[in-house]
Formats: structure tokens, C-alpha cells, sequence
């Protein structure tokens, strides 16, 4: 056997120590290597209640008939509070079916791993038909050209029909039979259900009770009529939000619970049923700097605020790039700092946001500011955030801007 030279051994030696040496260092590195991520709640964030979510879900269910089950609408990122984490949380609690607005919703359920039934209630493009089987969707049909445009797609899908019962928004009329058995005849369309959007259930009023009970009867004589021609109507579903707390015992199958699912009201309304319903959703931001100004000067874009009197003002970060309405400042509004109220200033900028701090002496950088929710005695609701701006709690919490983690708790 020939003899390696005995360099070529002490070289092979120093090779395999430097290379041992290297992967030693790498391991003790590694941590250090990894790229590093900025804490959800440097800057602005919402909270969102794992517990209120649970505990909505069930007083909403407890005002149903026991035959008729939830419909988790969780479209517009479930209102603000984040799609993912509020289908998978209700999961948990026994929600076993969900409703979107888009195919890109109801995909981005099922690869967060959300396993229950899933309607979308938006239009889906037939072309993207493939989707809707792929990912397990059930598509919204709201008249028979569409229901032709979806079975020329060439693949088995589940569908529900859509009824115009009066709202005259989206669905196939009501009394036009014909139209309706049409879409029964479709054989890759599997009808799983039918229903219709009350679109005057929040108004109590005798006027607008009149006219929903004409909605729900119209719906239920449309119902009666396919099933007496010996058709398979699935899943029966009527109720939104306010369906369930002003019209709770209709003889339905699902009962699609939106805003009240997420413990607010549209606004701060009157309701038949007035279940214990908690807030899901806090909003929170930081202090980025304190600083006084002096009686006299001007605050923020366009000089639109000035201090009448020496101010200490707080910038907290976040603004209308995060969904905080920019007319909110012309409506008195106000935050929370250490559990006092914080008037806000000066025009609402798209990153930033100023307060009066005058009157809290220890406001410092690094302090949480709430926008939404409760800090020490103190809440500020979200029907009033909403109302004191123009609008309603639904629009307010989905135009909360993708740059706001969401934080479950």
C-alpha cells in the first residue's frame, strides 16, 4: 500500500479542524444570523380578543333555534380583526361555516388552514371557476346567465342562490320560477343552499318591519315553491347580524352573523334582543415625542389648529395610511393616555396623529395611546368612533389598513 506524504496528512488534518472550528462558530452564530423582526406592537397594532370572539359567537347562538347553526362572515379581513386568526379561533369554538366576500378570501382561508364550509358571497369571475373547486368554495349564483357562465367552466362546483327579495342588489327575482329551476339543471352546479339579505332588519320602525316580514315571506314562498316541484334547496340562510337580534326564530339552517359576531353594532342602535356582546377589537399606537408649544402657534398641515394657550402635544403613530378617518379631528375627538381623555389636534397626517397632553404630566415616548377599547377606567366604544365621524362601525373597522398587525390575545 502506498504511504500518503506525511504533509498531504497534516494538511488533510488541518482542514477538517478549520472546517470543524467554522461550523462551530456558525452554530454559536446562528441566532445572530437570522433576519431580525421588529416587535407587532412597536408602533401600532390592534389587539384582538380570542375570549370575545368565543363568548360573541356563543350569545349569538343561544338566541338561534337549536336546528339553526352560525355563518361566520369574516370577509374584509373578518371587519379589521383578521380572517385567519378569527376563522381558526371560531373553529375552535364549533363554527363550522364562514363567508367571504372574494375567491381571494376564501383562498386565503383555506391555506391559513381553515377547514369548515366556506361561501363566497361576491361575484368570481368564470374564468377563475377552477379555484373555487380547487380551494373547496361554495359561489354565490345570482341569476341564471351567471349560473350558465359557471357550468360552461366545465367543473363541479357547489353553489347557493341568491334571491332578490326586495333589496334589488345582487340575486335572481324571487317570483320568477322558471329563472330558478333553470339553475337546478345544471349538472356540474350542486345546489347547497338559498338565501336572501334583509336590507332594512336594523330599522324598527313599523314601516321597515313591514317591509322586512315582506322579504322574509317572499323568500320563504319562493323556497316552498322549488321544494314542492321536488327540488333540493340545501342550506337555508336569511339573517345578518340584525336578523338574528330582531328576528331570531325564522325557520332557517345558517344564520350569518357579521358586525355583532365581533361584539359592536353598526351603530348605536335599538335591538329586539340585546345579548352580552364584548368588543373584540382594540386599537392601539405609540408616543413617538413630546414637546411644548407656545400659545399663539400653529399646528400641523395647512395651520388649521392653534394653541390659544402654551400646549405640550404628543405625536402618536399612527394616521389615515392606517385607517383613521381624516375628518375624525373636526368631530372632537379624543384618545386614551394612562386612562385620561387626549383631545386630538391639528389635521390627521397619513403616518401621524397629535394629541394634547397638557394636562398628563408623566406623557412620555414609548407610551400606548388607545384609539379603540379600554385603557384603566376609561373605553372608548367603536359605534361612537364611528358615529362622531359619519359613519358605521362596518366601514370603520375594514378600512384599518395591512400595516396594523394583528395581535391575538
Amino acid at each position: 500500500m502506498t504511504e500518503r506524504p506525511r504533509g498531504a496528512a497534516l494538511d488533510s488534518l488541518l482542514a477538517c479542524a478549520i472546517s470543524a472550528a467554522a461550523a462551530g462558530v456558525l452554530i454559536h452564530l446562528r441566532p445572530t444570523l437570522r433576519k431580525p423582526r421588529p416587535a407587532p406592537d412597536a408602533r401600532a397594532w390592534i389587539e384582538v380578543s380570542r375570549a370575545a370572539l368565543r363568548h360573541n359567537a356563543a350569545e349569538l347562538q343561544n338566541l338561534l333555534p337549536t336546528s339553526c347553526r352560525l355563518m361566520a362572515v369574516v370577509k374584509a379581513d373578518a371587519y379589521g380583526h383578521g380572517a385567519i386568526g378569527v376563522a381558526r379561533e371560531l373553529e375552535k369554538a364549533g363554527v363550522r361555516a364562514f363567508a367571504v366576500a372574494t375567491l381571494s378570501e376564501g383562498i386565503a382561508l383555506r391555506r391559513g388552514g381553515v377547514r369548515g364550509e366556506v361561501l363566497v358571497l361576491g361575484y368570481t369571475l368564470p374564468s377563475e371557476a377552477s379555484f373555487l373547486h380547487r380551494y373547496r368554495l361554495a359561489q354565490t349564483v345570482v341569476d341564471g346567465a351567471y349560473a350558465a357562465a359557471l357550468h360552461a367552466a366545465g367543473v363541479p362546483l357547489d353553489v347557493h342562490i341568491k334571491l332578490d327579495t326586495g333589496m334589488h342588489r345582487l340575486g335572481a327575482d324571487w317570483g320568477d320560477t322558471a329563472a330558478l329551476e333553470g339553475i337546478f339543471g345544471y349538472n356540474t352546479l350542486t345546489v347547497k343552499g338559498v338565501f336572501t339579505h334583509l336590507s332594512q332588519a336594523d330599522d324598527l320602525s313599523d314601516e321597515a318591519a313591514d317591509f322586512t316580514l315582506g322579504q322574509i315571506g317572499r323568500f320563504i314562498d319562493a323556497v316552498n315553491t322549488l321544494k314542492a316541484k321536488g327540488y333540493d334547496t340545501g342550506a337555508l340562510h336569511i339573517q345578518e347580524s340584525y336578523g338574528i337580534l330582531n328576528y331570531p326564530g325564522l325557520p332557517c339552517d345558517w344564520a350569518r352573523a357579521g358586525i355583532a359576531l365581533y361584539g359592536v353594532l353598526c351603530k348605536n342602535d335599538q335591538t329586539r334582543l340585546t345579548p352580552d356582546l364584548q368588543p373584540a377589537l382594540a386599537l392601539k399606537a405609540r408616543i413617538a415625542e413630546v414637546k411644548q408649544v407656545a400659545g399663539g402657534e400653529y399646528v400641523g398641515y395647512g395651520r388649521r389648529f392653534m394653541a390659544k394657550t402654551p400646549m405640550k402635544l404628543a405625536a402618536v403613530t399612527i394616521g389615515y395610511a392606517d385607517g383613521i378617518p381624516r375628518n375624525s379631528v373636526h368631530r372632537d375627538a379624543w384618545v386614551l393616555l394612562r386612562g385620561q381623555r387626549a383631545p386630538v389636534v391639528g389635521l390627521i397626517c397619513m403616518d401621524i396623529l397629535l394629541i394634547d397632553v397638557t394636562h398628563i404630566d408623566d406623557a412620555a415616548p414609548g407610551d400606548i395611546v388607545t384609539l379603540i377599547g379600554k385603557d384603566g377606567g376609561g373605553a372608548i366604544r367603536c359605534e361612537d368612533v364611528a358615529e362622531s365621524c359619519g359613519t358605521i362601525t362596518n366601514e370603520l373597522l375594514s378600512r384599518l389598513g395591512a400595516r396594523l398587525p394583528r395581535i391575538f390575545v
